[in-house]
């Protein structure tokens, strides 16, 4: 294992960039598949798209504790010496993945039904979603085991090699995209598809690189280590216990952002379609502002793991900053740019006229989102779920009843209540911070990191 460099804005930054480039083209990858789509002029399959993805999303990242649980655990494990703990987290880690993702290919039907049931699309919005989310369960397995291998690459720091897994998968995604829907014609299938078929060629790429960093084969560290070490009950339950109130923190997130897609199919395909365009400027936000927001999870992670307060309350400083400069830097790009990009990414002109009314709002959400990201590294950087979940289940309840109440301003009242929603989450986690930071000060241990009793 490479040895964790000193904590300077130098370091953070060189930590950060390979997540910044590595997530800003998860996004692209958004745009891609809503340009692909869009281009052909076809607002239905774009709404579809918008509506699969919402599906697929809230389905797969209700199991993103794969990813966040595993660079916490990591990072702690690593910042106490454990080497031997941070091979057996990969394996527990790709274990459960991969027995996750093949009981959703199982249970894909009776799930995209809810979902329909659940969501309003109209039925040629709906049969469009359909092709898109079937195909899309096809990848679950690889999807999750590569969410696994990213958690454990960040946890440890290897955010070049994370950043190689990201732009393989980004890679094949597009060029398959772009096979299927303009090659073949096949619409929004095609785009799940081309996805789906993405995410087994960055298994692959990601079991290769987990080999070459841990020194073995996942199959040699099993053999070394024996299964009583890697289906440890203790480590097992500590697992599930950081990753139980995760998972729910996510599936509350996710349901707040299927809310908002679901606004929008309330309104018409075409609105939908709209805040579709829109949304894969937050998306930009979001996954370039995470950069600085993992780097801070592996850090805190480590400080609590060598039980350093000094470097706990550091990490924190320098990750703020950079997350607030990066904030700003890009309210001011969408909002002089953006015009332009919803012109690329579609060509229907009533899609373009909703989304340039409401472009304010895509702007204002990477100043105003900020603190919520941060916030997020640095509690899942401490294993914090409990403060996590709590903060996600009162967010999103706060943004329903503003949702209700503002329904009659049509997508005026959309709009206000997402963007709100991201203040009632920071507002929310920044609750819990006093009391982390006095724990962490005073050296405690975070009951939320112990095994369930």
């Amino acid at each position: 294992m490479q040895k964790t460099q000193p904590l300077t804005r130098a370091s953070i930054f060189a930590q950060a960039w390979p997540i910044m480039l590595g997530q800003a083209s998860v996004p692209l990858v958004g745009i891609v598949d809503a340009a692909v789509v869009g281009r052909t002029g076809d607002a239905a399959a774009l709404a579809g798209v918008a509506l699969g993805a919402t599906i697929i999303s809230m389905v797969f990242w209700s199991f993103g504790f794969l990813r966040m649980g595993m660079t916490g655990l990591t990072a702690q494990a690593e910042g106490s010496g454990d080497e031997r703990e941070v091979a057996a987290l990969l394996l527990r880690s790709l274990a459960i993945g991969a027995a996750i993702g093949f009981v959703l290919v199982l249970l894909q039907w009776p799930i995209g039904e809810l979902a329909f049931a659940l969501l309003a699309g109209g039925e040629e919005v709906s049969r469009e979603a359909g092709g898109y989310v079937g195909a899309r369960f096809f990848g679950a397995p690889a999807a999750l085991c590569v969410f696994a291998i990213n958690g454990w690459l960040l946890g440890l720091g290897r955010t070049r090699a994370a950043l190689l897994l990201q732009v393989v998968m980004n890679i094949a995604n597009i060029a398959l995209d772009i096979g299927f829907v303009w090659g073949l014609g096949m619409g929004a299938r095609g785009v799940g598809l081309g996805t789906a078929g993405a995410e087994w060629i960055a298994l692959a790429t990601g079991l290769v690189v987990a080999t070459q960093i841990a020194g073995r084969s996942p199959f040699a560290i099993f053999r070394d280590l024996g299964a009583s070490m890697v289906f440890d009950r203790a480590a097992l339950a500590r697992l599930f216990a950081v990753n139980r109130d995760l998972m729910i923190r996510t599936i509350a997130l996710l349901f707040l952002f299927a809310w908002f897609a679901n606004a929008g199919a309330r309104l018409g395909a075409v609105t939908l379609a709209a805040n579709h365009v829109l949304l894969q400027f937050v998306s930009v936000a979001a996954f370039v502002l995470d950069a600085f927001a993992f780097t801070a999870e592996s850090r805190i992670g480590k400080a609590i793991g060598a039980n350093s307060p000094q470097q706990f309350r550091r990490a924190i400083r320098l990750a703020g900053e950079f997350s607030l400069l990066g904030g700003v830097l890009l309210s001011l790009v969408f909002w002089l740019g953006g015009s332009a990009a919803i012109h690329a990414i579609t060509t229907d002109p009533e899609t373009r006229a909703i989304a340039r009314d409401f472009l304010f709002f895509a702007a204002l959400i990477p100043v105003l989102g900020m603190p919520s990201w941060l916030l997020d590294g640095i509690f899942i950087g401490a294993t914090a779920g409990r403060a996590l979940r709590n903060a996600a289940v009162i967010s999103t309840l706060s943004y329903l009843a503003l949702d209700f109440a503002l329904r009659p301003h049509g997508n005026w009242g959309v709009w206000i209540a997402f963007t709100a929603s991201y203040i009632l989450r920071a507002a929310a986690l920044g609750a819990h911070l006093p009391s982390l930071m006095h724990r962490i000060s005073k050296r405690a241990p975070l009951a939320e990191a112990k095994p369930a009793e």
